[in-house]
């Protein structure tokens, strides 16, 4: 009963009232159970230190190598920080003609769907095929439209799938539509991704991934179908030979690749991310900088 009533209180912020009323205890049995908890040790209570947003953005890219990083108070809204990913695309600097590549994940989308400064002329590229999956977050060719709208530029599409049969690859690459798309991965100036957890930790519904992949076992984490380990040494598995996404040596040849991620949970595959080389920019949250920093 002590758990229970300290998890509703304290985890799901339940007020002592409430939890009283779906116990059927009285509101002064709940009140006796929570002291009972902290004097047991059940429950500790501590004062974080509050560390600022600029020491964090400083500590980031002076410990890590970012080229610039943005930690904002999200209040669990993660479209917050496409205000900061608006701002280091403006100093990127993007202009007309430059090329800007469009990942997928949840964090992309709201960036996204928030908006994107006016950037007149920017040409926007899917950093991989496309997903036969229902969910909005893998919907890359939808946030190249937005994201081009928003920037007041152009959107150019990839219709192919990201993970193709090795015959199917060859004769997709050969569409002279497609092969036009992909080109443009070569001269990439800036790409927004998102950084995604091991499939081991994210619920089956939730990811695409293969038999192959979900056999990963050591991986932190993935960009586009990258994975790695928290060191940044990459995963090999039997597609990443036969993806039609930017490969390795072009996330890393790209001047600025903003990585959005929040979550305590993804501060180990932020870190590989980084250290993978795949991310040269990060935005994210301040909980979520804190543990990326207390692994380093």
């Amino acid at each position: 009963m002590l758990h229970t009533v300290a998890k509703l209180h304290y985890e799901q912020e339940m007020s002592q009232v409430d939890i009283a009323k779906r116990l059927g205890l009285s509101a002064a049995t709940i009140s006796r159970l929570l002291q009972r908890a902290r004097a047991e040790g059940i429950v500790r209570i501590e004062i974080r230190d509050l560390v600022a947003p600029d020491e964090l953005v400083r500590d980031l890219k002076e410990r890590l190598g970012l080229k610039d990083a943005a930690v904002v108070e999200t209040g669990g809204m993660v479209d917050a920080l496409a205000a900061p990913v608006g701002e280091m695309l403006r100093a990127a600097p993007l202009r007309e003609g430059s090329v800007l590549a469009i990942g997928w994940g949840r964090a992309v989308r709201a960036v996204v769907e928030a908006g994107l400064p006016p950037i007149p002329g920017v040409l926007t590229v899917p950093a991989t095929g496309g997903m036969q999956q229902p969910a909005p977050h893998f919907q890359v060719s939808e946030f190249t439209r937005l994201a081009a709208r928003h920037l007041q530029g152009a959107p150019c599409f990839i219709h192919a799938p990201y993970l193709p049969t090795a015959a199917a690859r060859a004769a997709l690459l050969a569409d002279p539509t497609i092969a036009a798309g992909v080109a443009l991965w070569n001269r990439v100036d800036a790409a927004l991704v998102g950084i995604g957890l091991p499939h081991a930790k994210t619920a089956p519904d939730a990811s695409p991934a293969t038999p192959d992949e979900q056999a990963l076992a050591e991986v932190a984490g993935d960009v586009i179908r990258h994975y790695f380990d928290a060191a940044g040494q990459l995963a090999d598995w039997e597609g990443e030979r036969r993806m039609i996404a930017m490969s390795p040596d072009q996330l890393r040849r790209t001047p600025l690749v903003i990585g959005v991620a929040t979550g305590e949970a993804k501060a180990a595959a932020i870190l590989g991310a980084i250290r993978a080389g795949f991310v040269s920019a990060l935005a994210t949250d301040i909980r979520t900088a804190e543990a990326v920093l207390a692994l380093v």
